[in-house]
């Protein structure tokens, strides 16, 4: 924990959020909620003006933000992002970092993550936690999201208390880039879940069945699963907005799978298909449409949705 003189009126440390997104914004918004000082910064100052209004400081550059936290919780798109916001002009590497320490909620490739970590603490001194995240903006919104985490195993309960303003669970699954691996299996599972029950749902409308009904009709039984209630209903639907996830996030993913499974020897034949569905649907829908939107290729005039 931070000394005394770092910490605010309830005498937990100064936080810091960096990219304010569909995933960003909800998280911030949750540990203002929670009563701690938060500062964020974003790119677009657009996403600022609300959490300002709602009690977040505003910094001025990522540098001004560490400047100004004991520890940085950020979310940005991918590892080049990552990289510009922290070894960018004004980047969180040229504030002084002893003590203090960044979190990354993104999700980007293991190595990328170990190598960003050195060289920050190389530059500033400042500790690394990767820590991605599943549950998409509804978890990010109600707080209920899985965090997996890499770093050192008390800078982990450091932050915990923080994380779970956020999160509903925050584990620990080994040094740096640890985080990263264990959600690039959370990926295998969730972008193969999606073209498989793309593919059921489909099955149903086709075959003349309510496609409505297969979650209350499989509930319970082997089938069941949190993606097949919370995914079915909106492929069938057509309900988009807000996204779960966007389709070239979930590419990105699947195909840093495949970079892994290669130099691990790691065999990946359902992933691997899983990552070409996804690409045909980035040519189809588009990078920024909902990855759910992979129901859609199948598509047939008489079910267009």
């Amino acid at each position: 924990m931070a000394d005394e003189n770092k910490a605010n009126a309830q005498g937990t440390e100064k936080l810091g959020y960096l990219g304010l997104g569909l995933m960003g914004t909800p998280m911030a918004r949750r540990l203002l909620e929670a009563g701690y000082q938060v500062a964020v910064w974003n790119r677009s100052e657009g996403k600022v003006a609300p959490l300002a209004k709602a009690g977040a400081q505003r910094a001025v550059t990522p540098r001004h933000l560490l400047v100004n936290s004991d520890i940085v919780f950020m979310c940005v798109t991918d590892a080049a992002a990552v990289e510009e916001v922290i070894f960018g002009p004004e980047g969180l590497a040229s504030a002084p970092g002893s003590g203090k320490l960044v979190v990354d909620f993104s999700s980007i490739h293991p190595d990328a993550a170990r190598d960003l970590a050195t060289r920050l603490k190389d530059a500033n001194g400042a500790g690394w936690i990767d820590a991605p995240v599943s549950g998409g903006t509804k978890g990010a919104d109600e707080g209920t999201l899985a965090i997996m985490a890499g770093g050192e195993a008390d800078d982990i309960e450091r932050v915990r208390p923080y994380v779970l303003a956020m999160a509903r669970r925050f584990t620990h699954m080994g040094p740096v880039g640890a985080g990263q691996t264990t959600k690039l299996c959370n990926q295998v599972i969730v972008g193969c879940a999606m073209a498989v029950l793309a593919e059921a749902t489909r099955l149903a409308a086709n075959a003349g069945i309510d496609a409505n009904r297969l979650p209350e009709a499989l509930a319970g039984g082997f089938a069941d699963s949190i993606p097949l209630q919370l995914f079915v209903p909106r492929m069938v639907q057509g309900i988009h907005t807000p996204p779960l996830g966007h389709i070239a996030t979930m590419l990105k993913d699947l195909d840093t799978v495949a970079d892994v499974a290669q130099a691990t020897s790691t065999p990946v034949p359902m992933a691997s298909l899983a990552g070409q569905l996804f690409r045909l649907a980035k040519a189809a829908r588009g990078a920024d449409a909902d990855a759910l939107e992979i129901y859609k290729l199948s598509a047939t005039e008489r079910h267009a949705v």
